[in-house]
This record gives C-alpha cells, structure tokens and sequence, in this order.
C-alpha cells in the first residue's frame, strides 16, 4: 500500500499552548480527569453503602493515591527503563513536562499509599485495594489516548489498513501499528468495564476482600501482555520479553497473592 493512503500523526501534544514548551497538556489533563473520575466513583461507592472509605475522606484519599501514582510512576520509570538517565542527571526526576512514566512503577506506589492511608484511618487494606481497583482503568485510558496524541510509545511497523506514520519515531516513513489506542481498548475500556460490573453486579469486595484487586492486577498482566505484541520496545529485551511483559509476571504473582489473602487470614483467625 503507498504511504499516501496512511494517516501521518500530527497532533499536537497540547490543548492550549501559551509558548515553545509551556501550557496546558493532553497528557497532563489525562492525569487530572482520571483523578477526578476515581473520586467521582468513589463517592457514589459511598452513597450506596458499598464502600467503607467514608465521603469526608475522599479528598485525603486522592491526595494520597496522587503522591503514590505521580512518584512510583516518576520513579518505577528511570530503575525499570532509563536507570542510566536518573544517575547521569538525577533532576531529570523533576523535569515531569519532558515524560516520563511507569505504570507498573505507579503500582507500586499506590500499593504504599493504600498501606499508609489504610494504617492510617483504620480501613481494612484488602477492601480499600479493591476500591481503588475498580477505579484504575480509567486513568489507564485516558493516558493511553493521551500516548497516542503525543505520538509516543508507537507500535511496531505494520501494512494494515489503520496503521499510521509516527514522524518521531525511529523510521519516520515507516506506518505503524497505533497500539496506543490497543492499549486504550485493552487496559482502558475493557478493564474498567469488567471491574465495574465485578464491582456492582456482584458482592465480591463484600465477601472476598482482596479479590477485585487480584483480579485486576491479573487482567491487567494479561492484556499488557497482549498489547506489547504490537509495541515497539522502548527498552532493552529482558530474557527475549519486552519490560512492559517482564514485570507484568510480578504482577501477576501479586494478584494471586491477593486472591488468596483473605482465605489465609480467615484460617489464621480459625
């Protein structure tokens, strides 16, 4: 197929731009919107007596999730992916404007911060995880579209019909798979609608603490799994595994740990 026939991505990563570098952007605004939302969820959990995580504690709760989210994300990007990068300069840590994030880095600080809150105003740790499970995916989409308007994080190169030129990748004539939006699908819509249904189609978070969580964590693997099959690796292979597929196996070892807390802790109490 010529390359005329393929869409070339010029988006512009900002919504409003005030100079070269400076504004208001997509991938900044994906962030707030998916922050906003989980506490837009979280306090209809309340008002329906489906959530232990009282209104009056939301705001704290955000505030803590944004912490854990912002600095696991930040931090879990540079020890997993660029651990050169934070020892050459290390306040490329706080130039945040230049990208820069991990998911599974975000996981591990929103792990920290759900202890810390949980400790902290005496919620169980299992119920709390699951709240904020079933809230993650949105977050997961709106960033993943905002990918795709940054044009980064591009797919593997591809002849199908939908695939798009990247002019900033390595080969910039080259069409490529748009796997930003797979991901979206994947990471994004699907889980959020699997765990919202979970969440209040089913008593799972009533009576199996900790499960919705694992279930997520696991799901999320899976589908991470997936959509690194169309993704051009953005670092080095780690035993012929993309690092995006490598560490989701963390994750779902952590997921299964979950789904098996609550019968461990009820046979302790036995």
């Amino acid at each position: 197929m010529s390359l005329l026939a393929y869409w070339t991505h010029d988006l512009s990563p900002f919504l409003i731009r005030f100079g070269d570098s400076f504004g208001i952007r997509y991938y900044g605004l994906a962030y707030l919107l998916g922050f906003v939302g989980a506490g837009w969820l979280l306090h209809q959990y309340a008002k329906t007596g489906r959530s232990q995580l009282r209104s009056e504690l939301i705001v704290d709760f955000m505030t803590a999730m944004v912490i854990g989210v912002m600095a696991g994300g930040r931090l879990g990007y540079f020890i997993l992916y660029q651990p050169d990068s934070l020892l050459h300069d290390p306040l490329i840590f706080f130039r945040v404007w230049e990208g820069g994030m991990a998911s599974h880095g975000g996981f591990i600080g929103v792990a920290l911060a759900l202890a810390w809150f949980a400790r902290s105003h005496k919620i169980p740790f299992l119920h709390i995880s699951d709240l904020i499970a079933s809230t993650t995916a949105l977050g997961l989409l709106l960033g993943r579209l905002a990918n795709f308007i940054n044009g980064e994080l591009w797919g593997k190169p591809s002849s199908v019909a939908w695939a798009v030129i990247f002019p900033d990748s390595p080969y910039p004539l080259v069409p490529r798979h748009p796997s930003q939006l797979y991901e979206a699908l994947l990471e994004g819509l699907l889980l959020l609608a699997l765990a919202q249904w979970r969440f209040w189609r089913t008593n799972v978070v009533v009576r199996h603490p900790g499960r919705l969580a694992g279930e997520f964590l696991i799901a999320y693997s899976l589908v991470r799994a997936i959509g690194e099959v169309f993704r051009e690796p953005d670092a080095a292979l780690i035993m012929g595994l993309s690092r995006g597929t490598f560490y989701s196996i963390f994750l779902i070892m952590i997921g299964l740990g979950f789904i098996a807390a609550k019968p461990v802790l009820t046979a302790a109490r036995k």
